[in-house]
């Protein structure tokens, strides 16, 4: 069991949002297809004792999951807004991989940075190759540096560009 499960709360939209996540990770490459909804619980019809306008039949609540990682969702209205603050970050295996997940989760040109980037919902993402990694933790600080200084430059993270610096 999962003992901290990260919450997003969404204006009106959780459950498009998370029907977008699970589509996107169960279509990965290497994806083990392990994600999906667990649960939804919905605003009844008779108003609440806090008033929630136009929130009948929106999400209250939902579990799900992406790669077997638990998520909470719920429609909370427009008060509160994702910032980069908090992200996820997504270790991909090859440069396959985070182009996958670039191209399905990037809307927000001017928000990528690093590996960074935003979705269309305004959640931001790391995503960030293994072997960067492996590359900027080397015991050669020479070489590490050398990719840090690369990727500093980079706004989706490109391995085989990495590799170069990295070899010299």
């Amino acid at each position: 069991m999962q003992k901290i499960v990260p919450c997003l709360c969404f204006d009106k939209e959780a459950e498009e949002a998370i029907k977008f996540y699970i589509s996107i990770f169960n279509s990965a490459p290497n994806s083990a297809k392990n994600s999906m909804i667990v649960s939804i619980q919905r605003y009844p019809k008779e108003p609440l004792s806090i008033p929630i306008q136009g929130m009948e039949g929106k999400i209250l609540t939902a579990i799900f999951e992406l790669s077997g990682q638990r998520f909470m969702a719920l429609d909370g209205g427009p008060l509160f807004k994702f910032t980069e603050a908090t992200s996820f970050y997504v270790e991909c295996a090859d440069q396959e991989e985070v182009d996958y997940f670039w191209e399905r989760l990037s809307a927000v040109p001017e928000s990528e940075r690093c590996g960074w980037l935003k979705d269309k919902n305004g959640l931001s993402w790391q995503i960030i190759p293994k072997r960067m990694g492996e590359m900027l933790s080397d015991n050669d600080e020479t070489k590490a540096k050398r990719v840090m200084d690369a990727m500093l430059k980079m706004k989706k993270i490109v391995i085989e560009d990495l590799e170069k610096v990295y070899n010299g």
